[in-house]
């Protein structure tokens, strides 16, 4: 039997941490930006996080896909070492 895990090439996310940091979702601006997804988290989950990066900020980017629908929220806007920063905590349950 293979496991799901072991046929995905993209990180999931961690169990959420006891103290992690709550971070504050937005609807996505929809606006046309020169931003471009970095890095991201398996699709095989019905929420996939993308780490965006585009000139000189980043944010992170929730999609949450279920019944055929999906809806996106985005994080505030932080210099790109902060949302790296920001990313690693959220791949390893820190934040959420």
């Amino acid at each position: 039997m293979i496991r799901l895990d072991e046929t995905c090439l993209s990180p999931h996310l961690g169990l959420a941490q006891r103290d992690h940091t709550r971070l504050d979702w937005r609807t996505s601006y929809g606006m046309p930006e020169r931003v471009r997804p970095v890095a991201w988290t398996c699709a095989c989950r019905a929420t996939v996080y993308e780490l965006c990066e585009g000139g000189g900020q980043g944010f992170i980017r929730r999609t949450t896909q279920l019944d055929g629908d999906h809806r996106v929220h985005e994080s505030h806007r932080w210099s790109i070492t902060e949302t790296r920063a920001i990313w690693t905590a959220l791949l390893s349950g820190r934040a959420r």
